[in-house]
Order: C-alpha cells, then sequence, then structure tokens
C-alpha cells in the first residue's frame, strides 16, 4: 500500500517536471548542460559543481574587493575641501590700569534726641549740648519760615541735634508744625533748610462711665485722660455746675479723636460728640463746621452750647460779696447797695470776658479802681473792677467771649483781691447768678439741615447704642448677682 503510494508521488512529481520543460523549453535547450547532480543531458559534458562554486565564489569578492575601493573614494570625494590655514599675528597692546572698585558703608549720621522739659527754654537746650548763644542765632537767622516754630516750644516737643567731631553745629531738626519736620543743615558751604512732611492720621475712640465718686475717677475707669475730662467739663459748664450739681450715678458717653503721627500714638483730639445725664437731664453736644470753617460744638436742636455770657469770668475761690440791695460796705462802714458779685481770687488771676462785645471804658473809675466795661448788644453791658492791671485790649477794640481783658487785683475800695462784676441791662444791674440769660441763636436754616442729617442722625445713633448695651450689661450683671 505505501510502496504504491511513493509510485504515484513520483509519478505526480515527474509529470510536473515534463511540464514545466515544455512551457520553457527554450530554456532547457540552452542550458540544458547545467547539472547539480552529475547527470548531463545531451551530448554536452556536464559542469561540475566544484567549478560553479568557485566561479561563484570568485564574483563575491569581486564584489566585496570592489565595494572596499568604491565606497571610501566617494566619500572623499563627496567631502568639502578644507579651507587653508588662517595665519595670525599677534601684536602687544597696552591697556589701562583697573584699580580694583573700593566700597564705602554709608555714614551714619549721630543725632541726639533732646525732649524738652518743663520750664526749659530753647537756650537752656541748646546750652545743655555744649552750644552757644551764637548757635542759637545761627540757627534762627536760617530758619525761614519755621522761625515760629522755635519761638513756642513746648514740654515734651524734641529737638534732634548734629554735633561734629569738634563739638560744632552741624544740623539740628525740629517739628515745624504737626505734619512737617524742618531740617536746617550748617555744615555746607551755606545753610540749607529742608521740610519733611509726616503722615498724621486720626482715630475715633469711644469712652463710657457712671459717676460713683468724682468725674475724673469715673473718667479716668473710663480711660479718659485727665485733659479730656476737662475738654469734656467745658463743653457742658454752661448747663452744669461740675462743683455742686454732679450727683452719684450721673453718667457720660464719649466719642473723641485721637492722632497718630507716622504710625505712632501723638496726643489726644477733640471731642467729636459726647452725651452727659445729670441728675436725669440729658445734655449733648456735637462737633460742626460752619460755613466760614470754623469749628463749634452744638445741642441736638443746632445751638451752640457756647452760651451768649459766661455766668461767672473768673476762676474764683469763693464768693465774698453776693448781689444785694442794701449791705454794710466794709470800707465806708455804710449802708448802701451792692450792685454786683464779689469773686474771691488770689491777685494776678486773669479775667475772661463774659461774651463777645467791645471795650466801652477802661481806666480808672472812682471806687472800682481798674475798671472795664464792654457793650455786648444794644442792651446788655458787663462791668469789671478792682483790677491789678489790664491786658492789651483797647477801648473802641472788639473782644470775644473767654479773652483775657485783666488781672484780679485789689483796686480802689477793697479790703483783698477780689473781682466786682456786674451785669447790666440797659444800664441797670442786675443779680449775674439769677438773671435769665439770652439764648444763642441756632445755625442758620441750610446749616441746621446739614448738621441734622450729618452729624446728629449717625452719632446720636451710635451713643444710643452704647448706652443700650451698658444698660443691658448692668442688667446682666445685676441679674446674676441675684442667682
Amino acid at each position: 500500500m505505501a510502496a504504491g503510494k511513493q509510485e504515484a508521488h513520483i509519478a505526480r512529481k515527474q509529470a510536473i517536471r515534463r511540464k514545466a520543460q515544455h512551457r520553457h523549453s527554450h530554456f532547457y535547450q540552452r542550458c540544458s548542460h547545467w547539472s547539480f547532480n552529475g547527470q548531463a543531458g545531451g551530448d554536452q559534458p556536464p559542469i561540475h559543481w566544484h567549478r560553479e562554486r568557485w566561479m561563484l565564489a570568485a564574483t563575491a569578492l569581486l564584489i566585496t574587493l570592489l565595494s572596499g575601493f568604491l565606497i571610501p573614494a566617494w566619500a572623499t570625494a563627496m567631502k568639502p575641501l578644507a579651507a587653508p590655514p588662517v595665519e595670525h599675528t599677534l601684536l602687544p597692546l597696552a591697556l589701562p590700569k583697573i584699580e580694583a572698585p573700593t566700597f564705602k558703608a554709608p555714614t551714619v549720621e549721630d543725632w541726639r534726641v533732646v525732649q524738652v522739659r518743663p520750664g526749659q527754654t530753647l537756650s537752656d537746650i541748646f546750652q545743655s549740648q555744649g552750644l552757644s548763644l551764637t548757635d542759637l542765632q545761627h540757627v534762627v537767622d536760617n530758619a525761614g519760615d519755621a522761625k515760629a516754630a522755635l519761638h513756642n516750644i513746648r514740654p515734651g516737643q524734641e529737638f534732634d541735634f548734629l554735633i561734629g567731631r569738634s563739638g560744632n553745629l552741624e544740623g539740628i531738626r525740629f517739628d515745624k508744625d504737626e505734619s512737617t519736620r524742618a531740617i536746617i543743615r550748617l555744615d555746607g558751604a551755606t545753610p540749607s533748610v529742608t521740610t519733611v512732611a509726616r503722615a498724621v492720621d486720626t482715630r475715633e475712640q469711644i469712652a463710657h462711665g457712671v459717676i460713683e465718686d468724682s468725674l475724673f475717677a469715673a473718667a479716668n475707669k473710663a480711660g479718659l485722660s485727665n485733659a479730656m475730662v476737662i475738654k469734656l467739663a467745658d463743653l457742658f459748664k454752661y448747663d452744669i455746675d461740675f462743683v455742686q450739681d454732679l450727683r452719684e450715678g450721673d453718667s457720660f458717653t464719649v466719642v473723641y479723636d485721637t492722632v497718630y503721627r507716622d504710625g505712632g500714638y501723638l496726643r489726644e483730639g477733640d471731642i467729636v460728640a459726647a452725651e452727659f445725664v445729670n441728675q436725669g437731664h440729658r445734655y449733648t453736644a456735637y462737633r460742626f463746621k460752619r460755613a466760614d470753617g470754623s469749628i463749634g460744638w452744638f445741642s441736638e436742636d443746632g445751638r451752640p452750647l457756647q452760651k451768649s455770657f459766661l455766668r461767672i469770668p473768673v476762676d474764683f475761690t469763693r464768693i465774698s460779696s453776693p448781689f444785694s440791695t442794701a449791705r454794710m460796705h466794709p470800707i465806708l462802714g455804710l449802708m448802701r447797695a451792692h450792685k454786683g458779685v464779689d469773686y474771691a481770687a488770689p491777685t494776678g488771676t486773669p479775667i475772661h470776658a463774659a461774651g463777645d462785645g467791645v471795650i466801652k471804658f477802661r481806666g480808672w473809675m472812682n471806687g472800682y479802681g481798674n475798671f472795664v466795661i464792654i457793650q455786648h448788644n444794644a442792651h446788655i453791658s458787663t462791668a469789671y473792677g478792682h483790677m491789678s492791671r489790664f491786658a492789651n485790649e483797647r477801648v473802641g477794640q472788639q473782644v470775644r467771649q473767654g479773652d483775657v481783658i485783666g488781672y484780679v487785683g485789689m483796686t480802689g475800695l477793697a479790703t483783698g483781691p477780689h473781682l466786682h462784676y456786674e451785669f447790666r441791662v440797659d444800664g441797670v444791674q442786675r443779680d449775674p447768678q439769677t438773671v435769665t440769660l439770652p439764648k444763642p441763636e441756632p445755625l442758620p436754616a441750610a446749616q441746621l439741615a446739614q448738621f441734622e442729617a450729618t452729624v446728629v442722625k449717625p452719632q446720636l445713633a451710635r451713643l444710643m447704642e452704647i448706652d443700650n448695651n451698658y444698660k443691658l450689661a448692668r442688667a446682666e450683671s445685676n441679674t446674676r448677682s441675684d442667682d
């Protein structure tokens, strides 16, 4: 069976070969003598296998040799021609001599800072630094528009001195005003003055207190300085007698400015708004700039807190003699009317104008001694007697409420230093302590509307909020104490 399959396979191969020879007869006719099995067809002798092998090997070797010669030659031919070498000539060159840079640290000037003490003068300060009055005069002469600041120094103010190695004054710095510093340099060919602006801003503070012992104690507990307490009392002095009228339980609320310069605290400013409750009566004060640029404080209805007249125009120690229709004169020994009030005070105590007006009389007047009369309007005048000396005002000169017009003394018929004060209506003396003083006029309508909208409304809301918060806190505290 296997032999039969093999014979069929051989027969199939021979049939394929015959078919190929028949199809490509022209090729077989030309190359029929090539044989690899040692059997030749036809009459030509067969080509031996060894000869064919040598021919193929020789052809491969020839191709290899040609590749080894032709490829490098082609690569060499394609390489760009090298540029001929350039000859360089070295010439000596003289260079400038460069010195290594030197760096100097900036010179730090050693300014001496001196703070003005109470009672010191500028000459005292200069002498304390080993400087002469000639140095002081040299500074004043070259201070320019900062000269005024040198004539009005105050405790706490600072002066910075730059002293040279030989002790000579090279410069001085000081505050020209609150927002400007003046620098005078004397170490150059000619003196120079420069000014430097300083950043000044204000910040609002709020304080609230209840009087238990005294106004100063309550205010200090609330964080107010004594100077601010005096400002507060000065605002309400026309309505409240802070010596006799204060009671335990009276309260106050103050909104005030603090001034900062270059980011640091400088001083307390003015009161912005305030409320004082005295014996159940509520008084308010609001700061407002008038149309003419002046600053004033007004009540909620727009009337100035500053009344038309001071009830008492001098800081007194006691009333030595009240207004009376009949009293025994201490010197004359006669019964006669005393148509004024005598306020005892030390000699030299300043006497203030009770209101705005014009000096009508200034001179010696019988038993009054040195005497001043101020005419305030067509109906009202005030009189001041027994002065030790007058101030600088002259007859016909306009004065404003609070201006100093003279000083307490005992000229004329007086047994001790005091001010004799009269309040006259149409030439008739009235008791200054009981006379009804005219109310000041409120702001004009346009300014009053602006005052109410921009000042009273927002500040009143703040004051009421603070008062309500305090009452709530007090009620909670009482509740906890009851528990």
